[in-house]
């Protein structure tokens, strides 16, 4: 783990510890509820902000789907995997990575943040210090859903705190509520956006690097479909969160470029 990694994952803990903490200290729904012993809601906003900051550290710290030169020797001996290759036309390359060396797979690419080649990548997510990638996107969505709903929640109750009058005592009570409310919207408006991008970008089976630079890409750019990787919204999501397995994209790739048009 990198100096900025931990950096990063200590402020996204302490904040939202500090966040959550000073919801239970303020004269919120969560502390009256408290107060008259009804411990239901509390419990489970406690156990939301702790399952989300394990998600977080999960898919922080997990491997993305990262390239290994191991695995290219034991490709070489796949049947399967020297059919696929052998169909490779001469303008679709599949190359070998300029700086780890490896030979990439389809829909991979080298992060020079991680100094891999990730499968199926997606992007960088500085909010986590590491890719998004083949192993690690479905959970990052699941993250994400988790930390919306506890943003969302969290905005509710430091909103039910605030009382409105006009002196500068009310604000100084008031600060630290206002503040958070301010703060939680941000963060809700933000989470929401890249929730309901990624979900589309996942109902198309395509990553936000393809799309972002779909002309640039040899295997999309060549292709006969404008995404040779959708097999229909139905299956995109069933494969991206219930698929146990790599998959391996070239054959996708060539099957759905070889059907009729």
């Amino acid at each position: 783990m990198g100096a900025g990694g931990l950096w990063v994952r200590t402020a996204h803990t302490a904040l939202t510890g500090g966040l959550a903490l000073g919801l239970f200290l303020h004269r919120t729904d969560l502390q009256k509820q408290e107060e008259r012993g009804e411990l239901l809601q509390p419990l489970i906003f406690v156990l939301l902000v702790l399952c989300s900051v394990l998600l977080y550290f999960k898919v922080s710290l997990m491997d993305p789907g990262f390239v290994k030169a191991e695995e290219e020797a034991k490709a070489g001996k796949s049947e399967e995997q020297s059919m696929v290759i052998a169909q490779v036309p001469s303008h679709i390359k599949m190359r070998r990575c300029g700086y780890c060396m490896v030979k990439q797979p389809m829909r991979a690419k080298h992060c020079q943040l991680c100094q891999h080649c990730v499968r199926r990548y997606d992007h960088h997510c500085p909010w986590i210090e590491n890719c998004v990638g083949e192993k690690n996107h479905p959970l990052f969505i699941v993250y994400l859903s988790v930390q919306l709903i506890v943003l969302l929640w969290g905005g509710h109750v430091a909103w039910s705190g605030l009382y409105f009058e006009q002196s500068w005592d009310w604000l100084q009570h008031n600060i630290f509520l206002l503040m958070s409310f301010l703060l939680i919207v941000i963060f809700t408006i933000v989470v929401l956006l890249l929730l309901m991008s990624h979900l589309y970008l996942i109902s198309c089976n395509t990553t936000t690097w393809e799309f972002m630079s779909h002309h640039r890409i040899s295997y999309l750019r060549h292709s006969e479909l404008e995404n040779p990787f959708d097999q229909g919204v139905v299956l995109n999501f069933w494969k991206f969160f219930c698929s146990c397995h790599l998959t391996a994209w070239e054959k996708i790739y060539f099957h759905r470029n070889d059907e009729p048009v």
